[in-house]
């Protein structure tokens, strides 16, 4: 680039500048300068070159290639070596320069900035603004304004100057670009050229070629769719056909060959044959319609054939109730159970509606529909059975014993339900639940057979010639359901669209799939979706039988635990048969039941236990402790718990039928249940036989009652059929009052052990409280001398004691017999707790009867101290003039004839070996008292002397004459201390 020289002299610099750039584009090899074709401009750039080039000229070796040595060319060398050298300085000068410029760009102007002032780059740089202008121009006279002129001038030619440089700089990159772009715009120009050339070869080869085979292609064409055409049109007169007959088959209810027709029509809608149609836009939801009212006719008929065709039975039941106040206790009952011919044709009934339902994959839905319409059923015949009775039942006669209790149900104009079903008496009661018992059962019956004959379409086909189809729908139905789940419950004609693909994929690719999406397992699935459902039902309509049963059982809560032990066990056992069908048909325990009727066993125990606790603490504080006899009734009371052998097998044998009617058949399929289900009189049976039971039961208890109360009135009345002492093990013993109450107490609970083995554990926790109570309340009266306070005795006699020690020592002879058939229905866990709980109340009663022996021990030895006190007053008396009376002293007499009259209360009371243990006590005292006494004593006549030896030898007769074990050893009966003080002083006197 050619520059003016600037006026400020500085045209060197811009020289220097321009030859640089010429050096800078000239910066090439020297190959490539020689062989450039353009050489003419070349040499015009190439001012600087002052030789020529030389001429080269081939060199001509007559060697061979491989005796070539350097020498060889020496004299080309020699002749290029100045070239060369200048060549070289110039290339090492271009390149330096090269990257002093490279690293020199911006510098230039950050020169100017520094050598211009920073008023004339400011971006609102103005001469008129007046500040900027002052700044800018500071002159006064013409000479400084020429100066500042100069300055201006001498600004401009260093940005210019600095611009010029960096223009130059950056000049390669420009002119580099620009020769890019011409090279380009060359080669865009041949591409178009020959895109021309190839635009009219096609031309021609289309021309010449293509048009008679494309002319081919379309009448080919024209034919094919003129023959899918035909084709459409035979489809649209067949689905147009297959349409009118499904609207036929639906209305005339022939859901098979409808269900037939609406599968040829969804794998018509399922592929492409149908798109495209708009005389079909609707064909879906049409096949949807159908899909409905097929599902809607199937489970209509389904469920008429299930629940509302089960005949009359409920009205029969009913009018029978009414007409008798009861159910068949003697009679001729209505059957329940459906026999073989029966059986056959409701199977067959079932099978199409079940096989159209699978196809439709809606049987599961209509099982739970069927599951809700058999339990609201089942709730609204108990509600209807109840309501019908209720007015017949309530007229009957109430109960001495509860009717009291019943009347404060009235509300003024009438009674409610729940008021009419507490006034009943407990016999009507069981009545109305008898009934509500054999129609519960007639509706399970059904629902049992319901599920035995889909049971059997789903698991037991074989050979039957329906066994095809079930399995296809079975299939068809796994993957609607399938699907169904997939599209998120959309229903109707979608899910069975989309399954119909999914199976022809899974088909179609059988070793592609997964084994969880296989047609195998789906139809499993499927098939156990069914059968969950299948049992729901049943299972179902137990738990709502369940629950009106103790709905009616938790109205009269209250009056139950008041009722007689017959009249509960009624109500009880009819329950348990009532929980033992259901079960037996549905496969479940009913919890909720069993612990509806678990409370109110235990209330019943609870409130029987309370009300006997009561009674025998009355008795206790009215007891006088005087001796009774004993009726008949408590001795075979007694012989029953010692015939343990017998109790414990009928037990045993009663509790294995029992186990064995319950839970023979819990979980096992309904079919093998009703094949086994109780008579159609079954709940009559359980009715006689607890009332039989509990009649037995209740006549014994009114007998040992009324026993009883003969002996409180009159103890000296004797009865012909009662004995003075009861019989217990080969022992008798005496009786008061309070010990055979609480024998029948015990014999009482014994039954309710026996009655309600399912609370036995609650029995025998009552039992012993009572027992516990009766030990502790018996030494508080006695042994504390609390009876004379609440009963009005005058003291505690031996007498008391001996009675007391009788009544004690019989009740710790049973408890042993009690804990042993007590402990028949007692779980096995539970019974290593209670044995001890009865250890310790057995241990109780034999520490409270060695109390009263030591009692009874400890009184006389007061007795002898109350007569030693009074000896030396007698003493002093021995000293007179011997008397002519040879009696022994009044001390001896009186302590003697206690001693006689102790001995014979309790020989007649206690037992021998119980009186010889406590005169062993009385005869060790007796010696070491006396014999210390006498050896204080102060003999100085032999008036005393005499006298002190006929009361030694006295008292000796009264010793050796009291029963005794003769633990000594000795030939003398009751050797002991005195004996040895009459030998030491009375030597061969007394021998």
């Amino acid at each position: 680039m050619d520059l003016q020289p600037s006026p400020s002299g500085r045209s060197s610099t811009v020289g220097r500048t321009s030859s640089f750039s010429v050096a800078d584009s000239g910066g090439q090899t020297l190959s490539s300068v020689l062989n450039n074709p353009h050489a003419g401009k070349l040499e015009a750039s190439w001012g600087w070159w002052s030789v020529a080039p030389p001429e080269f000229t081939p060199l001509t070796s007559t060697k061979a290639a491989c005796d070539l040595t350097r020498s060889d060319f020496q004299s080309y060398v020699s002749s290029i070596s100045d070239s060369y050298y200048r060549f070289e300085d110039i290339r090492n000068h271009t390149t330096k320069e090269q990257t002093l410029d490279v690293d020199n760009i911006g510098e230039a102007l950050v020169a100017c900035l520094r050598e211009v002032p920073a008023l004339y780059f400011k971006e609102d740089f103005a001469l008129e603004d007046g500040g900027t202008f002052r700044a800018a121009c500071p002159f006064t006279d013409v000479s400084e304004n020429i100066i500042l002129q100069e300055k201006l001038s001498h600004y401009l030619d260093v940005v210019e100057l600095h611009l010029v440089k960096e223009i130059s700089l950056r000049s390669n990159s420009f002119f580099e670009a620009q020769g890019q772009l011409q090279d380009l715009n060359v080669k865009i120009v041949e591409g178009c050229n020959r895109i021309r050339d190839l635009k009219e070869t096609i031309r021609l080869v289309d021309t010449d070629l293509v048009d008679s085979a494309r002319q081919i292609q379309e009448l080919n064409a024209s034919r094919t769719n003129l023959l899918a055409l035909q084709h459409k049109l035979k489809l649209i007169l067949s689905v147009n056909q297959a349409l009118s007959a499904l609207k036929l088959l639906v209305a005339s209810s022939e859901c098979a060959g409808a269900l037939d027709i609406i599968d040829d029509l969804q794998h018509l809608l399922d592929g492409d044959e149908l798109s495209g149609l708009h005389c079909f836009r609707h064909l879906r939801d049409h096949v949807v319609t159908s899909i409905d009212s097929i599902n809607s006719i199937l489970s209509a008929e389904f469920m008429r054939a299930s629940i509302h065709d089960k005949g009359d039975k409920d009205s029969v039941i009913l009018l029978k109730a009414k007409a008798r106040a009861s159910i068949s206790l003697n009679g001729e009952d209505v059957g329940v159970n459906l026999d073989e011919e029966e059986i056959t044709n409701f199977r067959d009934r079932l099978l199409p509606l079940i096989i159209g339902l699978l196809r439709t994959a809606k049987l599961p839905f209509v099982l739970r529909t069927y599951r809700d319409t058999l339990t609201a059923d089942m709730k609204t015949a108990i509600k209807t059975a109840v309501a019908e009775l209720l007015p017949v039942l309530v007229g009957q006669p109430l109960e001495s014993d509860m009717g009291a209790e019943r009347t404060v149900d009235a509300d003024g104009g009438g009674l409610s339900l729940a008021s009419k079903l507490r006034s009943l008496s407990s016999g009507s009661f069981v009545q109305l639940l008898a009934a509500i018992f054999k129609i519960v059962q007639a509706h399970l019956v059904r629902a049992a057979e319901v599920k035995r004959a889909i049971e059997w379409v789903m698991c037991n086909l074989d050979g039957h010639y329906a066994a095809d189809s079930v399995a296809a729908a079975i299939a068809l139905g796994a993957m609607v359901a399938e699907s169904s789940q997939e599209s998120n419950g959309q229903g109707g004609a979608l899910p069975l669209s989309a399954s119909l693909r999914s199976t022809s994929k899974v088909l179609s690719s059988p070793g592609k799939g997964s084994d969880a999406i296989s047609p195998s397992n789906l139809s499993k699935n499927f098939r156990a979706d069914v059968l969950r459902e299948n049992a729901e039902a049943v299972f179902a309509a137990c738990d709502a039988a369940h629950g009106r049963w103790a709905k009616l059982l938790g109205v009269r809560a209250l009056l139950h635990p008041k009722l007689r032990l017959q009249d509960f066990l009624s109500i009880y056992n009819i329950t348990q048969e009532f929980i033992t069908s259901t079960e037996k048909i549905g496969g479940r325990l009913g919890y909720s039941i069993r612990g509806t009727l678990q409370s109110q066993a235990k209330s019943f125990v609870d409130f029987q236990h309370e009300s006997r606790m009561t009674k025998i603490r009355a008795v206790l504080d009215q007891e006088t402790w005087v001796e009774v006899d004993v009726p008949d009734e408590f001795q075979a009371i007694v012989s029953s718990l010692f015939d343990s052998e017998a109790i414990v097998s009928g037990s045993k044998d009663n509790a294995e039928s029992n186990r064995t009617e319950s839970y023979s058949n819990e979980g096992s399929q309904v079919g093998s249940v009703a094949q086994n289900e109780p008579t159609d009189s079954s709940s009559t049976t359980a009715v006689n036989a607890a009332q039989g039971k509990a009649e037995v039961i209740e006549r014994k208890k009114s007998d040992a009652v009324t026993s009883s109360q003969s002996n409180n009135s009159n103890t000296k009345e004797r009865g012909k059929n009662a004995t003075q002492t009861l019989e217990c093990g080969g022992v008798s013993y005496h009786m008061v009052n309070c010990g055979l109450i609480l024998l029948k107490m015990l014999s009482e609970y014994i039954d309710m052990n026996h009655l309600l083995p399912a609370l036995s554990l609650e029995v025998v926790h009552r039992v012993v409280e009572i027992l516990k109570f009766f030990n502790t309340r018996t030494c508080q009266l006695v042994l504390g001398a609390g009876a004379m306070q609440v009963s009005g005795l005058k003291s505690i006699t031996s007498k008391h004691l001996a009675l007391a020690s009788q009544v004690i020592s019989f009740i710790y002879a049973i408890i042993p017999e009690l804990r042993q058939i007590l402990f028949l229905k007692v779980p096995e866990p539970r019974k290593s707790l209670l044995l001890s709980e009865f250890d310790r109340v057995a241990q109780d009663y034999k520490v409270h009867r060695d109390e009263i022996h030591t009692k009874l021990v400890q009184i006389m030895r007061e007795r002898l101290l109350v007569h030693l006190r009074g000896l030396p007053q007698i003493v002093e008396s021995w000293n007179r003039p011997e008397e002519a009376d040879p009696q022994p002293s009044q001390f001896a007499r009186s302590l003697t004839k206690e001693v006689g009259f102790l001995q014979r209360v309790l020989s007649r009371t206690l037992h021998e070996v119980d009186v010889q243990a406590i005169f062993r006590q009385v005869v060790v005292i007796f010696h070491s008292q006396i014999s210390d006494a006498f050896s204080r004593l102060e003999i100085s006549t032999p008036q005393a002397k005499d006298r002190l030896y006929r009361d030694v030898t006295h008292i000796l007769g009264c010793i050796r004459s009291l029963p005794s074990d003769n633990s000594n050893n000795s030939a003398t009966p009751n050797w002991g201390q005195l004996d040895e003080f009459l030998a030491q002083r009375f030597g061969a006197e007394a021998s």
